[in-house]
């Protein structure tokens, strides 16, 4: 069944699917990966915990490559817009349509490695929280 609910319903109802099926759900890989990223920051010092803390929080704040990227090509582009136009459809629309493809492909591709980055920076700063937290007590 096809679902627009996003990746955390999803993970819900594969470990609710786990859970009615009485597999043991510690052994799922994405929370065996979640696991392995708590197990490396306990093992190291709070001091070291809050230098990687303030580095997530720099990644997670940042705009990063991606969105300069998705903004200034358009403009770019514009700035050319004659040469560009002459170009693709010298012979027909072939050009038009390659160009045209690979464009929104990479434009699709690079926002979704965005906010996935961008996702994974924020389940670490939280990790991160989470154990300096515990130790203050």
């Amino acid at each position: 069944m096809l679902s627009f609910r996003g990746d955390a319903h999803k993970l819900y109802k594969k470990l609710l699917r786990l859970n009615t099926s009485r597999k043991p759900l510690k052994q799922q890989k994405e929370l065996v990966e979640i696991q392995e990223i708590i197990s490396f920051y306990e093992s190291n010092e709070t001091a070291i915990l809050k230098l990687i803390y303030f580095r997530m929080i720099k990644e997670k704040q940042a705009s990063g490559i991606i969105p300069i990227f998705v903004t200034s090509v358009p403009w770019f582009f514009f700035l050319f817009s004659k040469q560009l136009q002459e170009f693709l459809f010298r012979e027909g629309s072939l050009h038009f349509l390659l160009f045209g493809f690979f464009y929104i492909v990479t434009l699709t591709v690079s926002v979704i490695l965005h906010f996935r980055e961008k996702a994974w920076a924020s389940v670490h700063v939280e990790i991160l929280q989470d154990i300096i937290e515990c130790r203050k007590s």
